[in-house]
């Protein structure tokens, strides 16, 4: 398989993008604050930039990829400011907690907590967001530059044992077995599996490491209590505003998409197992969010999703918007809400909207086997 990325990090060092998509016209536009939630007390975010709520501001080092510069932000409610999420306003966590729990936003950032903040947390309301731009399901990808999925699996264990310190271990227990468990990883380990390898007979042996991983991610979490998962797949990477801009005609890179869709389906299988598992993982219970289905539905058809672009960014440089991560000095879209991608490969706040519904209580089609809203009422 040759799979040809390059990666880029908003403007400061090498991070790769992270994909995401939306939905097609049978998708309701998500308003925040107008839905009716389900009844859960807490989210617990893991995985990437599409997530990252700010993780990221708060490690050291000039390599780590940060979205705390305008244009980030320029849209996000309450005031325009960048807030480490990439976008330009709010982010897929936000409008799914939104959803499901009716909150305000997204839950914090691990790293941003102060004693104040951490009064709630550990009384298991709101819940905390370990995502971290960059971030792969192997510690090695882009390692040093991001928290890995195994170290914000061990970031919950230290948020567990706070909880099990304030409200003793049969509540906590209570609290974070009716608590979403909400996880988007996968994109970076893609991207930095092309840079360093382009052979079909390592593939396989690739897969099955990110499998074992997750894997050990899932069952650790119910270890420590989780029941209720919330998994997003890897969207059509190929055709990010990257990808594409490294074509003649600006068409989707077709090696990257096979690797996505891949290890997707490795994915499907492994939450099957796991969700089959009652002897040993008795009451875990998960929606799976086809990010990939998604994006072919959208780019077959963007008018249905309210779009008028889905292949270039709204906020960069160069070719499609692409060449460049989204600055101060940047070329900004005028209709934001028409776009699909906000730079060379996070969704806009639009595009975040249009997925957080689809895989809230959206089409059959696009999630399984249940969505968000039937999994937190189960």
């Amino acid at each position: 398989m040759r799979c040809h990325h390059q990666a880029i990090d908003g403007g400061v060092g090498t991070v790769v993008v992270t994909l995401l998509v939306v939905t097609m016209a049978s998708v309701v536009q998500l308003a925040p604050a107008v839905r009716r939630p389900t009844t859960a007390p807490a989210l617990y975010v893991f995985g990437d930039s599409i997530l990252d709520v700010g993780n990221n501001n708060h490690l050291p080092g000039a390599g780590v990829p940060r979205a705390n510069t305008p244009y980030y932000g320029v849209d996000f409610p309450g005031g325009a400011r960048p807030t480490g999420r990439w976008s330009n306003g709010y982010s897929v966590a936000d409008l799914i907690a939104q959803a499901a729990m009716g909150f305000e936003r997204s839950p914090p950032a691990y790293l941003s907590l102060t004693p104040r903040s951490s009064r709630l947390v550990v009384r298991g309301l709101g819940g905390v967001s370990y995502a971290s731009g960059g971030a792969g399901i192997l510690d090695s990808t882009f390692a040093g530059r991001n928290i890995p999925l195994s170290k914000q699996v061990r970031n919950f264990g230290t948020t567990r044992a706070q909880m099990v310190a304030s409200l003793g271990s049969t509540a906590a227990n209570d609290v974070l077995s009716q608590s979403l468990f909400l996880i988007a990883i996968g994109t970076n380990d893609m991207a930095a599996f092309a840079i360093t390898q382009q052979q079909q007979s390592d593939v396989a042996a690739f897969y099955g490491s990110l499998i074992s991983n997750y894997s050990a991610a899932i069952t650790e979490l119910y270890g420590m209590g989780a029941r209720k998962f919330g998994v997003i797949n890897v969207g059509q990477i190929g055709c990010a505003p990257l990808q594409r801009a490294q074509s003649p005609t600006g068409a989707c890179a077709d090696g990257m998409n096979a690797l996505a869709a891949g290890f997707n389906d490795a994915l499907r299988s492994l939450l099957g197992r796991l969700g089959s598992d009652q002897q040993r993982l008795q009451g875990l219970a998960y929606s799976l969010g086809d990010l990939y289905g998604l994006m072919q539905a959208t780019i077959a058809d963007p008018r249905a999703a309210g779009l008028s672009n889905v292949d270039a960014a709204c906020c960069g440089g160069g070719r499609l918007g692409a060449q460049s991560g989204c600055q101060p000095n940047s070329t900004l879209c005028a209709d934001r809400r028409s776009y699909l991608f906000w730079d060379y490969g996070h969704p806009t706040q639009r595009g975040a909207e249009l997925v957080a519904t689809a895989f809230y209580d959206g089409p059959v089609r696009f999630t399984l086997p249940v969505n968000l809203k039937q999994l937190m009422l189960s």
